[in-house]
């Protein structure tokens, strides 16, 4: 089994005062996760809000129901937790009521996206991300000769548990999690009238991948609204499918403010969303599916290692342009991804002169370990 990133920091906050709460899209291994780390302790309760049952027994409970249902439980796993109704106002319960009781609660990307916990659990809950599998799991998991070799199929296939635990059948695995992820997390919201339209959205994503987008050409191509746009991809966001890297502008007058990048969590959903899996050598989109696995890599790297970095991209309006920038302790480092490590990378003087503090490198096949190095 992969050793998740996260088991050691969530197993250093059992009894510590507070609820452990753990999100992230579908698949990722969550119920995995916690089985791992609670599964052969005693005196656990586990419910799961996926459960019918389940869903009947709490509707209605209180602090004493609590109590029965818990028993001599010293430790209640809930599992997909967003699918109870009033889930924030029950978990407050456990933690106000029953402080001896270890409270821990998962769930997919409704669990945010209906803002359920984060107010009545507010200053009462540890809470975590889990990823897809990211490079350094897999590094230890068996050795970075294995997983560099692998690195060409990682980049079209992605890094679903089930993706790399089942290799040669990735294509099939990959169309059930995009199925997965667009009928079960998206189009069932309550807010979704058009779900065709969304599905071209993001497919015009996955084919802008790495390029400014804005929401009016979006809408052009999609023919919806530019609000329409801009909620739908929102939603995408705190689903978990994509993220947005907005533009750096603050010393130059030139730099882009409006237009932003969005990238996908998973290059494996991506290539499946238009269905293109050609092997990395054969592709067109090699400098695209580079540039989305190293910044989505560096965005598990940075919440895995408890990192504060405000993240860019640098563009001005004449064409001057950086791949990716992070502000770390005052100082600016930029970042040119290049797959071929003969590529040159050239790091704009306008930039290098309207941020003095800064450090630059070129990240590409030979050196990408450095950008994302191994944890202490």
């Amino acid at each position: 089994m992969i050793k998740r990133a996260l088991e050691q920091q969530i197993r250093e906050k059992i009894f510590k005062g507070k609820a452990i709460i753990l999100t992230g899209p579908r698949q990722t291994g969550k119920t995995t996760l916690l089985k791992g780390i609670f599964g052969k302790m005693e005196d656990v309760a586990w419910l799961n809000g996926d459960d019918t049952e389940t869903r009947i027994l709490l509707d209605d409970v209180t602090t004493s129901k609590w109590k029965r249902i818990l028993g001599n439980a010293r430790i209640v796993v809930l599992d997909e937790a967003q699918r109870i109704r009033d889930i924030g106002i029950k978990l407050k319960l456990i933690t106000d009521q029953l402080p001896e009781v270890q409270l821990v609660a998962s769930g997919s990307s409704a669990f945010e996206l209906a803002n359920l916990i984060n107010e009545p659990l507010t200053g009462r809950k540890w809470q975590y991300h889990l990823f897809p599998v990211s490079f350094g799991e897999m590094e230890t998991h068996h050795g970075f000769p294995n997983e560099n070799r692998s690195l060409p199929d990682r980049l079209v296939y992605g890094y679903y548990p089930e993706v790399v635990s089942n290799p040669g059948e990735e294509r099939a695995i990959l169309n059930q999690l995009a199925d997965s992820f667009l009928y079960k997390d998206i189009l069932m919201w309550e807010r979704i009238k058009k779900p065709e339209k969304l599905t071209r959205l993001l497919q015009a994503l996955a084919f802008q991948l790495g390029s400014e987008v804005s929401f009016h050409e979006l809408g052009q191509i999609t023919d919806l609204d530019n609000q329409t746009v801009e909620n739908y991809i929102t939603l995408l966001e705190q689903t978990f499918i994509i993220f947005r890297l907005p533009p750096l502008s603050r010393n130059l007058r030139k730099e882009l403010k409006t237009k932003r990048k969005i990238y996908f969590y998973d290059n494996g959903i991506r290539n499946a969303l238009i269905a293109q899996y050609q092997p990395l050598e054969l592709r067109q989109d090699k400098g695209a599916l580079w540039e989305n696995w190293l910044i989505s890599e560096r965005k598990k790297w940075l919440h895995y290692n408890n990192i504060q970095a405000n993240t860019f991209f640098w563009r001005t309006q004449d064409g001057q342009e950086i791949d990716y920038v992070e502000e770390r302790e005052g100082a600016m480092w930029a970042y040119e991804m290049k797959w071929n490590p003969k590529a040159k990378a050239a790091f704009s003087k306008t930039f290098t002169r309207a941020y003095p503090q800064h450090q630059t490198m070129a990240v590409h096949r030979d050196n990408f370990f450095e950008f994302l190095p191994f944890p202490k």
